[in-house]
């Protein structure tokens, strides 16, 4: 004897009471498909007890009770274990048994949730054809649970599938309130968890439900896309709803219970609501049931109330004809016809069948069991075989359209054994769109270059901003956040990758590079030119008036702070990024203590000598002028000593021009700021004794030449820092190695030059008397 649960009847609304009873379920609801899923049990029964090669000589017999209620239907499922209406739960093994050896159904996930703890305490086989919740997998729990139906997890992920493949990332999801549909939701939520998918709104359905609300509130959020993962009534209910509320330019999505349901589809104004895509199972058309629901409806004889009794069987069934029971949704057709066959092979293999017939020997349910767990048969060219959780293994899942001109038409599948396959053909969709898939974003996507700024708790709902230069965004990692390139890199604004930087820097095979160091080169062999022309007329007035020693100091010096300009060319390294600094620094230091050396002097002669003679005569005994200069020496050495504390060093300037990295030589201003004030206080000393001497005799102007240097200097410095606070591109160290030059020139050109011209051109300005005479007329001059 095989059972069977089948929801011929079912209750519509929660039936509240306080006392015992059970429930009439031929006053409830006629549900005509789950009729059609009770007769093909009836057939197939039938069928296998006509098969020679399956049970040969072994008759099948089976008890089918009309399931209506998940808490009041009881009695059906005591008289499935009672024996002579008695249940035994504390008997021995394999004693006092019912003959009831498995069970096929019940329908929904609810029904086998509260009858299967009932069914798994003497381990009775239940193969169930529609109770798809995942949580029947736990074999502790439920440890001869059988499903010929998919788990909702691969329901799920077909939907899945479908919703990433249109890029739809706001969805609304509706699912009854029960087992069923509560599972699928979290299992929903659970699968798109790490996917850009976005559960906008979510609806239980259940008696109290306010449609006209839950339509609003989707309306309100702009959803374009519903899910809904309901049994087939509760989603009939759904959408009259919508059509009735003109609810219209949506997708929705059928749950695998309705998406083959013929009488949605022959609803009027079913076409208004939207495009209808659907998740089911292949309906495998079973060869011979037509011919048997014919047949069985030739033999029902109908009383006048309308109720009818044909082999055991109550139902006010002679209301439907044969067509209307055959055109009822098919889905589930296939795996009741599996559960019967599995139980019947199962069978088989206990009670040791061959071609000769079955061995007459007793059938145990937990034997039964152990063979149902090893199915292994092929019906309807498919292999049936269940998994370690009791899940069938075979099939796949058809993606269906309802093209509304006919059946839903397959337009795709997804294919779970041996390996996930997914496909679907876009042009078999007539869209409600023209043709065009339909949208439903919370926002549309953002344009290339530009971050996503979420705006609220759904990743899906965001603003653009673009990202602006020096920055990248890289959808794939990240699309909500701007990265900074690197140091060696550069973007403009909008960018989705970083190029890399141009490096620039001043090489020596640059012309003006060239250029500075021929002019330094100029220089020094002026310099040594001088140097040598000052020597042979060591002893003449104008070698001697122009400071005599201390002039070879300052030409040697010169060429000494030329060493740095050939350190601004180049790629910079630590060491030539000190000599770029120090020797000029150092030596110009001693050029300008000289120059403030021969300025006093100046003075001294021309004015303190006849004013404040003792003065003079304590600055030559003592030789004040190499004190000064060693003085002023030894005081930047040791300033400059504290510049290795933290020396130049190559710099990489980024901030100036994006797409270029310029090699500069940095300098910690903090740390060298004194040496450069002590040069700058020389520098002003120098200027002040040299103005001092403004009014010395006209054809005796070394006074006036020394403020001319100073005066180009000071310009040829206010020049480059001018250029340097609004130019950082690679050649302001050309123009730095410019300013230098100029600096070591005007000395070189304005102070020293117009001696050797004298010396060669004029030498009758050279003589002892000449200078004397000068003297002593301007001394005369003060005097009076």
């Amino acid at each position: 004897m095989s059972g069977g649960l089948f929801d011929i009847h079912y209750t519509e609304d929660p039936t509240y009471h306080d006392r015992p009873e059970t429930i009439d379920c031929l006053s409830q609801r006629f549900s005509l498909s789950n009729y059609r899923k009770f007769q093909l049990m009836r057939f197939t029964i039938e069928e296998i007890n006509n098969s020679t090669s399956l049970l040969p000589n072994v008759s099948l017999g089976y008890d089918i009770f009309d399931y209506c209620s998940d808490t009041l239907s009881f009695p059906g499922i005591f008289k499935l274990i009672s024996v002579n209406c008695l249940i035994h739960p504390w008997t021995e093994p394999h004693k006092k048994l019912s003959k009831v050896i498995a069970v096929v159904g019940p329908f929904t996930s609810t029904q086998a949730l509260t009858v299967a703890p009932l069914l798994m305490v003497d381990l009775i086989p239940m193969v169930s054809y529609g109770s798809s919740s995942s949580v029947f997998s736990d074999k502790i729990r439920f440890p001869s649970f059988f499903k010929t139906v998919h788990s909702n997890r691969d329901v799920i992920e077909v939907i899945v599938a479908i919703v990433q493949h249109f890029n739809w990332n706001w969805v609304a999801f509706i699912n009854s309130d029960n087992d069923y549909g509560n599972d699928g939701l979290d299992l929903f939520v659970q699968r798109i968890k790490d996917t850009k998918i976005c559960l906008a709104h979510t609806t239980q359905l259940n008696a109290k439900t306010n449609y006209s609300q839950v339509f609003r509130n989707i309306e309100r959020d702009k959803i374009g896309v519903i899910i809904v993962f309901a049994p087939e009534l509760a989603a009939e209910t759904l959408i009259e709803s919508a059509i009735q509320l003109n609810i219209s330019k949506k997708v929705w999505i059928a749950g695998e219970s309705w998406s083959l349901s013929k009488r949605l589809q022959k609803i009027k104004r079913i076409k208004n609501i939207g495009t209808v895509l659907g998740v089911s199972q292949p309906a495998e058309s079973v060869p011979g049931f037509s011919d048997f629901v014919h047949s069985s409806k030739s033999h029902i004889q109908s009383d006048n109330d309308g109720k009818v009794k044909f082999c055991g069987q109550v139902c006010n069934c002679s209301l439907w004809s044969a067509e209307e029971i055959l055109d009822a949704n098919p889905s589930y057709s296939f795996p009741v016809y599996s559960a019967v066959y599995a139980i019947a092979h199962a069978l088989h293999k206990t009670m040791q069948c061959g071609a000769g017939g079955c061995k007459n020997i007793t059938v145990y349910r937990n034997k039964v069991l152990e063979k149902l767990q090893k199915s292994n048969f092929t019906l309807l060219n498919q292999t049936i075989q269940f998994n370690e959780s009791g899940n069938i293994k075979f099939g796949l899942y058809k993606v269906v359209f309802w093209d509304h001109s006919s059946d839903p038409q397959s337009v795709g599948f997804y294919n779970f054994h041996p390996t996930a396959n997914f496909f679907i053909n876009n042009t078999k969709i007539l869209w409600y769109t023209d043709g065009k898939v339909p949208t439903s974003q919370c926002s549309p996507e953002c344009p290339e270059g530009y971050a996503k700024s979420q705006k609220s708790l759904h990743v899906c709902c965001f603003t653009c901003e673009i990202c602006p230069s020096g920055t990248y965004v890289n959808v794939t990692e990240d699309p909500f956040k701007c990265k900074k390139c690197m140091d060696t890199e550069w973007s403009t604004a909008g960018s989705t990758s970083c190029k890399l930087r141009l490096v620039e820097y001043v090489p020596f095979s640059d012309p003006a590079a060239i250029v500075v160091m021929l002019g330094t080169c100029v220089l020094v062999g002026l310099s040594v030119a001088v140097s040598v022309l000052f020597a042979i007329n060591y002893n003449t007035p104008v070698v001697r008036s122009a400071g005599g020693p201390v002039c070879f100091l300052i030409l040697i010096c010169l060429c000494l702070c030329s060493i740095s300009l050939f350190f601004y060319f180049g790629k910079p390294t630590p060491v030539s990024c000190i000599l770029r600094y120090f020797p000029f620094i150092l030596f110009y230091t001693v050029c300008l203590a000289c120059f403030v050396v021969r300025s006093f002097q100046i003075v001294c002669i021309f004015k303190m000598a006849a004013k404040i003679p003792k003065l003079h005569s304590l600055w030559m005994k003592y030789h004040g002028q190499w004190l000064l200069i060693t003085g002023a020496f030894m005081t930047q050495a040791v300033l400059l000593m504290s510049i290795f504390y933290d020396p130049p060093r190559p710099y990489n300037e980024t901030s100036w021009y994006p797409e270029q990295i310029v090699l500069f030589c940095s300098w910690n201003l903090e740390v060298g700021s004194c040496a450069l004030v002590f040069l700058f206080f020389l520098c002003c000393l120098c200027f002040i004794f040299s103005y001092m001497g403004k009014d010395l005799p006209k054809n005796y102007n070394e006074a006036k030449a020394i403020t001319f240097c100073l005066l180009l200097l000071i310009f040829t410095w206010i020049i480059f820092v001018t250029v340097f606070m609004l130019y950082r591109g690679k050649y302001i160290q050309t123009l730095n190695a410019l300013a230098v030059l100029s600096s070591l020139c005007s000395f070189l050109l304005w102070y020293f030059l117009p001696k050797c011209c004298i010396i060669i051109f004029q030498p009758h300005k050279n003589t002892q008397q000449y200078f004397q005479g000068l003297i002593q007329n301007y001394t005369k001059t003060i005097s009076q």
